[in-house]
């Protein structure tokens, strides 16, 4: 059966840097009180200029090295993982004719009619490693919930799917493991490709475009939105963030900091509530958190999961805030609050959703 997610809101507030990500001191200081279009021009100064490596080519570090480091299967070494189909595959084999694999690019190149020449065309932030033929059934379909599986019964590497195409309309439908890491790259490209210097300028629709439409634009933003907040980022995706910037010398910031998409989207895009039926409860032997009520601050300690981001939420389902912790500790200020009744919701390391009803006196 599809795994659907409960559909969430964003409003971010505090997020501190994650120990595992390898940021260099002070990268984002310039953003600090930052949002909106000022935010997203100051990322751009920031990420833009990056080092770029050829598609391909014999006698120095291309894409192809590259991929396979970044997207390398970490049961095997000398394999990589389509981002779609998450079929292992071997990575020094490469295209070999289209019996190995391809380098698909998240952001489609006609999508602005761009080449493989190097700039946009070979922004490894944009660029995964797939299987053939699944790169081309995703061919340039605009990002959105699907409704048939895609099974691959063709090429090297073949078989069911956990990604949705459709026969109607022309969407396609990540893994819901990766759902949020696609949203981050397109918001990526979105920051990084603003038209300067005679590159693209590359936008945001909420539009279904059709296949023949080679304008420099990608959807649909707003279920882009949802599975940025839906698929928090994860420890895979802040290191693929790092080998790209050893050699790129520029990050996905929207990897490092998931709430400058609020600052720069949400109000265009976020208008989700937040559902919290089917979430766990939590129990006394998964988190301790004290006290309740409270009118200033909580505590949550974690019996073993790592905490991984924690959520107040209205009984209106509305996001009142979102932090991401990554340990087994955390404090929350609950003093600027109105009296009454909140969820605190906390996301564990494994994804798991829990609920703890908190009163606010």
């Amino acid at each position: 059966m599809k795994t659907k997610y409960i559909l969430l809101v964003s409003l971010f507030s505090i997020i501190l840097t994650q120990a595992n990500s390898q940021i260099p001191a002070g990268y984002y200081s310039s953003l600090i009180g930052l949002t909106g279009d000022t935010l997203k021009d100051t990322l751009n100064n920031i990420i833009d200029g990056h080092t770029e490596y050829p598609y391909t080519s014999s006698s120095q570090d291309d894409c192809w090295d590259i991929l396979k480091l970044a997207d390398k299967d970490p049961d095997s070494s000398n394999n990589v993982l389509g981002i779609y189909s998450n079929f292992s595959m071997d990575g020094p084999k490469e295209y070999d004719s289209g019996r190995g694999w391809s380098r698909e690019h998240v952001w489609a190149k006609s999508r602005g009619n761009f080449t493989t020449s190097k700039g946009v065309g070979t922004d490894l932030h944009n660029l995964r490693a797939e299987d053939v033929s699944t790169n081309t059934a995703r061919n340039n379909r605009n990002f959105d919930d699907a409704n048939t599986r895609y099974i691959d019964g063709s090429g090297n590497y073949s078989g069911t799917t956990d990604s949705y195409t459709s026969s109607t309309d022309w969407v396609w439908e990540p893994r819901d493991e990766v759902k949020g890491d696609i949203a981050r790259t397109i918001f990526y490209m979105t920051v990084r490709y603003e038209g300067e210097n005679g590159e693209l300028d590359l936008e945001l629709t909420d539009s279904l475009l059709s296949s023949s439409d080679q304008s420099p634009l990608h959807g649909k933003a707003s279920t882009l939105y949802t599975w940025h907040i839906n698929d928090t980022v994860s420890d895979a995706e802040r290191a693929r963030n790092d080998t790209i910037y050893k050699y790129q010398g520029n990050r996905n910031p929207f990897v490092d900091h998931p709430e400058y998409v609020k600052e720069i989207y949400g109000s265009k895009y976020g208008g989700i509530s937040v559902g919290v039926n089917k979430i766990e409860k939590v129990e006394q032997d998964q988190f301790k958190i004290y006290p309740n009520p409270s009118r200033e601050y909580i505590t949550i300690e974690s019996n073993g999961k790592m905490i991984q981001e924690i959520r107040i939420v209205n009984l209106q389902g509305k996001l009142i805030s979102e932090a991401q912790y990554f340990s087994k500790t955390a404090k929350l200020d609950l003093s600027s609050l109105n009296r009454g009744v909140y969820f605190i919701q906390i996301i564990d390391n494994e994804g798991r959703v829990w609920n703890h009803y908190q009163v606010v006196h």
